[in-house]
């Protein structure tokens, strides 16, 4: 979940490239210009405050920050956020064209590493599971000047991932589509979709509960197969500070509604003592540069 925020910056950043070019003073339509994106490289760094579940199935909710950062070098874009780091090793286009996409993912997965910050006591009585590394690749197409203006961004991209740490041991494959269209030189929108589907160490680590759990706990034995784990859909929306999306400082915000779905929806911790529907919600504080 700590990761919607970095795509949202990501795309964010993507969708408007050519507005450094212009000037920062009237809020002018995104319709009404050219885009005369250069290809030049471009940073983007952040920082949001999220609202998160305790743990994946929580209906019980805390505080967390999420650092972000993206950009393009070389033609190369990049993310880092506090939990994943990605990099496309396929050049982009220049202007409204076509961006095909491929290269490297990793993931920390940090769910229930610890017990502190869940406030369940039952979930906290299963103890914790090791911290997942999650290695793998994406690749992924988009287009540049789509509907809307020579700016928006529609793309879709598919990543598959490989827990090398010792926490599920498992996989994870995540099918995603985002929709990004700025209004003007000052304020973007946008929607995401997505899914995953995991394998069984992912299903057994989280959503399953051993005798001795059950024991421990007070939850009933429950064995929780792979398969189809969840969709997403989120929307977000951007507005700059300074009068430029791509120079200066910028405000974005974000809400996700996740559905848990099959075992995962059914497992104790979700159905008993937490919820199939997700929610998230983040602000937070950008600089372009």
């Amino acid at each position: 979940m700590r990761a919607i925020f970095a795509a949202v910056l990501t795309a964010a950043a993507l969708a408007t490239p050519a507005f450094a070019q212009e000037a920062a003073t009237p809020a002018v339509p995104a319709s009404a210009l050219p885009n005369t994106d250069t290809g030049a490289d471009f940073y983007v760094v952040g920082l949001g405050a999220a609202v998160l579940p305790d743990y994946e199935g929580s209906d019980d909710y805390s505080f967390s920050p999420v650092p972000a950062a993206t950009g393009r070098v070389s033609g190369f874009n990049f993310l880092l956020a506090g939990n994943r780091a990605s990099v496309d090793l396929i050049r982009d286009g220049v202007g409204p064209t076509w961006d095909f996409q491929a290269g490297p993912i990793a993931v920390v997965n940090l769910n229930r590493n610890t017990t502190k910050g869940i406030d369940d006591a039952q979930v906290r009585a299963l103890g914790t599971v090791d911290t997942a590394i999650e290695l793998g690749g994406y690749v992924g197409i988009g287009k540049t000047g789509v509907v809307t203006s020579q700016f928006d961004r529609l793309s879709a991209s598919i990543s598959y991932r490989k827990d090398v740490g010792g926490g599920h041991k498992s996989t994870v494959l995540a099918p995603t589509i985002n929709y990004v269209t700025p209004l003007s030189t000052r304020a973007i929108a946008g929607v995401i979709v997505s899914a995953e589907r995991v394998g069984e160490g992912y299903a057994d680590s989280y959503f399953s509960v051993t005798p001795a759990q059950s024991l421990a706990s007070g939850l009933p034995v429950y064995n929780a197969r792979g398969g189809w784990k969840n969709w997403t859909l989120g929307v977000l929306g951007g507005r700059s500070i300074s009068g430029d999306l791509r120079s200066g400082w910028q405000l974005f915000g974000t809400v996700v509604y996740r559905k848990l779905l099959n075992d995962f929806a059914d497992s104790p911790i979700v159905a008993r003592n937490g919820s199939s529907n997700q929610w998230l919600g983040a602000v937070g504080i950008a600089y372009s540069f």
